[in-house]
């Protein structure tokens, strides 16, 4: 599988000579400092491509966009869409047209992934991020007072925000909100409490079938261009995968996969299999979905988590979590095989080593939350092992 690792671009603090000492050669990126809804010009994926493999002896290249962010208005399907379905369209195409063919995106509602703690301690020293049920239910309760989130919070859990909130400082407050709006690495905005509401008012009468019929429109609106150019989409999972503040979820388990990948039969309509995400649903069977959906699976995400009964998860050591990852990186080698004895030309799955644990040297630096340059170099490293003793043993083509 080809070794591949998010990079955020210029300002990241994690350059790319950092990036080849991990050993990954492809490079996940995305044109951040652009509005979305605005369309990705030839020039700009030029320059960052360029930016990429400035330095020849790096044997870099630009492997997956992550991700081609669609505009809220078309979760919603509100207004005259047809200026962003062209948007979107424009932008495929000038990715193909400089030959960056991979393309990572989700549809969550407002928010990308979501934790509550960004730097909650692990064993030695080090920090991981942490999804905690009972602070999510005091922002959602007590803090953001959205019209009848008690009935979506066991009593349990609504006893313990309580107590968080009757406890907490304005700065834990502050803290938390800042911690839940850290999910959106690439976007313009950061949503106060008053600014939330009114978002989440945009969603006010949402249902989960409504939002998966927006995400059919969006499929049949770009699936045929990307088809046409030799684009493949992947949709990224929710993460976590669960309704939050009243946001109904549609991309969380096996149902709304096999959803998905049937709105359009194409090659240009794949699945980011993200083993973290879906991992923290507690009815979800990783290692059955991931057999199940190998050949439409484009792009992985390979990382773990620890679940506890309530709901909270905390980010684990790729090998450590609830998640088989040997199982998962076997189907993954085993379906490489079978597309590149059909003769597919894309038979490599690109992986990354999501997230990491904050340790050594990086604790305390300014990086991305979950993307620190240690944690994840152990995820890669642990994963490339899996991948060459599996690979080795089965004659599956690494």
């Amino acid at each position: 599988m080809e070794q591949t690792w998010r990079w955020f671009g210029p300002d990241d603090v994690i350059r790319l000579n950092h990036i080849r000492q991990t050993g990954a050669t492809g490079i996940v990126t995305a044109l951040h400092q652009i509005p979305y809804g605005v369309v990705w010009s030839v020039e700009e994926i030029e320059e960052r491509k360029a930016m990429i493999a400035a330095d020849p002896s790096l044997g870099l290249r630009w492997s997956v966009v992550e991700s081609l962010p669609i505009h809220e208005s078309i979760k919603i399907g509100e207004g005259d869409l047809t200026p962003l379905f062209d948007n979107y369209r424009q932008s495929l195409r000038n990715l193909a047209a400089c030959g960056v063919t991979t393309v990572c995106y989700n549809f969550m509602p407002i928010l990308d992934w979501t934790r509550t703690d960004l730097a909650a301690p692990v064993p030695g020293g080090g920090t991981s991020l942490r999804f905690n049920a009972h602070e999510h239910a005091a922002f959602d309760v007590f803090m953001l007072e959205r019209p009848g989130a008690e009935d979506d919070h066991s009593p349990e859990v609504l006893a313990r925000a309580r107590a968080w909130f009757d406890k907490a400082s304005e700065d834990d407050k502050k803290k938390l909100l800042a911690n839940i709006m850290a999910g959106l690495p690439g976007a313009f905005d950061r949503y106060d409490i008053p600014g939330l509401r009114k978002m989440l008012a945009r969603y006010k009468d949402m249902s989960h079938g409504a939002l998966r019929e927006t995400l059919a429109r969006f499929l049949r609106e770009v699936i045929p261009t990307a088809e046409e150019v030799g684009i493949r989409m992947c949709i990224h999972p929710d993460d976590p995968p669960r309704p939050l503040m009243g946001l109904p979820r549609i991309v969380s388990n096996e149902d709304d996969l096999d959803f998905i990948v049937n709105v359009i039969d194409s090659e240009a309509n794949g699945i980011t299999f993200c083993t973290g995400s879906l991992g923290a649903g507690a009815k979800n069977d990783v290692p059955a979905m991931i057999k199940r959906f190998a050949p439409k699976v484009t792009f992985a995400h390979l990382r773990n988590v620890k679940k506890d009964p309530d709901g909270s998860f905390q980010e684990a050591e790729h090998l450590g979590g609830d998640v088989d990852m040997v199982s998962v990186v076997t189907t993954l080698l085993e379906e490489q095989k079978r597309r590149k004895d059909t003769g597919n030309p894309n038979w490599r799955i690109p992986f990354r080593p999501d997230h990491g644990h904050e340790l050594l040297d990086d604790v305390g630096k300014k990086t991305h939350p979950g993307y620190p340059a240690i944690g994840r170099l152990r995820g890669l490293a642990e994963i490339r092992g899996v991948m060459t003793a599996v690979a080795s043993m089965r004659q599956l083509p690494v």
